[in-house]
């Protein structure tokens, strides 16, 4: 899944800031729906990746039913986290 392609195809961009408010929700919604479609667990993870970047994903217990999924998930916050405040 590239980055670029997704925004364009949840929020018809690339360029998140030029987005009304009704249209991110629109897209976020959008992905929620996906993601909860979803059966390969990569494109799953993926999603939820996207999500938790944009302030949208489903709490870990509620998306991840597996340990090592939620596991991944959790390294994964850990990560952006110290990128965001290094």
């Amino acid at each position: 899944m590239d980055f670029d392609d997704q925004l364009r195809r949840y929020f018809g961009t690339t360029n998140l800031t030029t987005l009304r408010p009704e249209a991110f929700d629109a897209g976020t919604e959008r992905m929620q729906v996906d993601f909860g479609l979803e059966t390969n667990k990569g494109r799953r993870f993926a999603l939820w990746t996207l999500m938790y970047m944009l302030g949208a994903a489903p709490d870990l217990d509620v998306a991840f039913k597996d340990e090592t999924e939620r596991n991944s998930a959790r390294d994964f916050m850990d990560l952006v986290d110290r990128t965001q405040s290094g």
